[in-house]
């Protein structure tokens, strides 16, 4: 089993998502958790316990274990990220243009699991960006005072 699919698998049981991770090339495992409520210093103890004594079982090679939250700026990856932070403010990057644009900061209008094209507004324009063509999407976090 690859590292993906043991996280992926394991983390929704514990009541987690998987939200990223990567292996520097220093051996650290840094896993990216998320759930509705928030993430704790208590929720990254607990995962990275039961991580450590899964990862002793399927001999998976690293030197240090990171468990985080994502962050204000949270990446958005999968489909369902842009259904769960639709009316969010973001910032995309696509791989080819999109009218004539490669960067776009706005609002997350939606996202047509069907179709699989984002829907973003900014400016006073509307953008259908195709999932595939997302090279790099996180959440622009807004400062009320």
């Amino acid at each position: 089993m690859d590292l993906q699919q043991i996280l992926e698998t394991t983390l929704p049981g514990l009541g987690y998502e998987l939200v990223d991770f990567e292996l520097t090339a220093q051996g650290t495992l840094r896993v990216f958790i998320d759930n509705e409520n928030g993430i704790t210093v208590e929720d990254c103890a607990t995962v990275s316990n039961h991580l450590s004594r899964l990862f002793m079982v399927e001999d998976v090679d690293y030197k240090n274990l990171e468990i985080s939250s994502p962050g204000l700026d949270r990446p958005l990856k999968k489909a369902a990220d842009f259904v769960r932070f639709a009316g969010s403010q973001i910032k995309l990057k696509t791989r080819l243009p999109v009218e004539g644009q490669k960067n776009f900061i706005g609002k997350l209008d939606g996202f047509d699991e069907t179709t699989q094209i984002i829907t973003m507004s900014f400016d006073g324009k509307t953008v259908a960006i195709e999932l595939p063509n997302v090279d790099k999407a996180r959440i622009r976090p807004e400062f009320k005072f």
